[in-house]
């Protein structure tokens, strides 16, 4: 009884903006889809270990969820906190992507790492360690983990968006309709088959973070506390895991092309 009331009076609040445009309904929307920001902006910071600041990540995000109070349309029948949460995440990425600190060499490097560990585990016939890979690239593991933490920016493209921009290959926009294209659709769902079975072979401690960051929802800081270790090394265990992940994919998608 009580959320329908709420979701009345949110209603109501929406069309009273809608008609008026009142700077006072805006602020308190702002203030009412506050934790909102704080919410994306802690889920977010898996990918940014210590780089950026939480609290700048929320002011990033503060932006986008004023956009979003600005362009909602109550009458097309969307949540505003699912709007609002896409718009939220587009300020924060687009934000600090735009202070440029992400030198080209590292996404060159990010990609290379994909390709190296689907590589190197086929070749071993099993998870790539630390050692593995620092010993391939002829570095330290200790400067191994510092390139990681370098990178974690580059991996900010979450695995289904991944599978989106990457897996529709050779569909016109002509061409989109299941009848037409029957094998890019089961190209796509052998795909995911491959990244569910993917995540079942990562190490442990990988596999736990994803499990906790894409299915149960939790921002850094939960699963920091959960797995009693600091937020910079769950970034670093995140980044690891969607290299190996892609990598595979990646691997994957050229069989099937050749």
């Amino acid at each position: 009884m009580e959320e329908k009331l709420q979701e009345t009076e949110d209603i109501s609040l929406w069309n009273e903006y809608k008609a008026t445009r009142s700077p006072e309904i805006k602020e308190e929307l702002i203030l009412k889809y506050a934790p909102l920001v704080k919410c994306v902006a802690g889920r977010i910071g898996i990918y940014f270990g210590g780089n950026v600041e939480y609290e700048d990540l929320v002011s990033y995000g503060v932006f986008g969820l004023i956009d979003a109070i600005d362009k909602f349309d109550i009458d097309k029948g969307v949540k505003f906190e699912t709007y609002a949460s896409l718009r939220i995440r587009g300020a924060i990425i687009d934000s600090v992507r735009n202070m440029d600190w992400i030198p080209r060499s590292l996404r060159q490097k990010s990609k290379e790492l994909e390709k190296l560990y689907a590589d190197l585990e086929h070749e071993l016939g099993r998870s790539a360690t630390d050692e593995d890979v620092a010993k391939k690239l002829g570095i330290s593991t200790e400067e191994f983990g510092k390139m990681l933490n370098d990178i974690n920016i580059s991996s900010l493209v979450s695995l289904d968006e991944f599978l989106e921009q990457n897996y529709d290959h050779g569909v016109s926009p002509k061409e989109t309709s299941k009848d037409m294209q029957p094998e890019g659709y089961m190209e796509k769902a052998e795909l995911k088959n491959i990244l569910v079975k993917s995540i079942d072979l990562l190490p442990e401690k990988e596999r736990m973070v994803i499990s906790l960051y894409y299915y149960e929802d939790l921002t850094l800081k939960e699963i920091s506390a959960i797995m009693k270790v600091s937020e910079s090394r769950i970034s670093q265990l995140h980044t690891k895991a969607i290299l190996r992940l892609k990598g595979k994919l990646d691997r994957q998608k050229n069989i099937l092309l050749d």
